[in-house]
């Protein structure tokens, strides 16, 4: 598994700008990120081609958060583990 940094998942989505992906986070429609240091986020690589999948596949908005829901509560089995 490996932690992408923003420009990575912004080319993944497609996206131009960071303010799409924060947007898309804040509206529940991808996952926060994960602190890979004091000021730094970084995103799985499994989550981010999750979301981009299942955009591709044409699922709602709706079936998104849901999936964003299971991705963050996967994080949670994974520190368990």
């Amino acid at each position: 598994m490996s932690i992408w940094r923003l420009p990575a998942t912004k080319a993944e989505m497609g996206w131009r700008s960071d303010a799409s992906q924060y947007n898309a986070i804040r509206d529940g429609l991808f996952t926060t990120g994960v602190a890979i240091g004091q000021r730094s986020k970084g995103w799985p690589d499994y989550e981010v081609k999750a979301i981009a999948a299942a955009r591709i596949a044409g699922k709602s908005d709706a079936e998104i958060r849901e999936l964003v829901k299971v991705l963050h509560a996967k994080r949670t089995e994974l520190a368990l583990s």
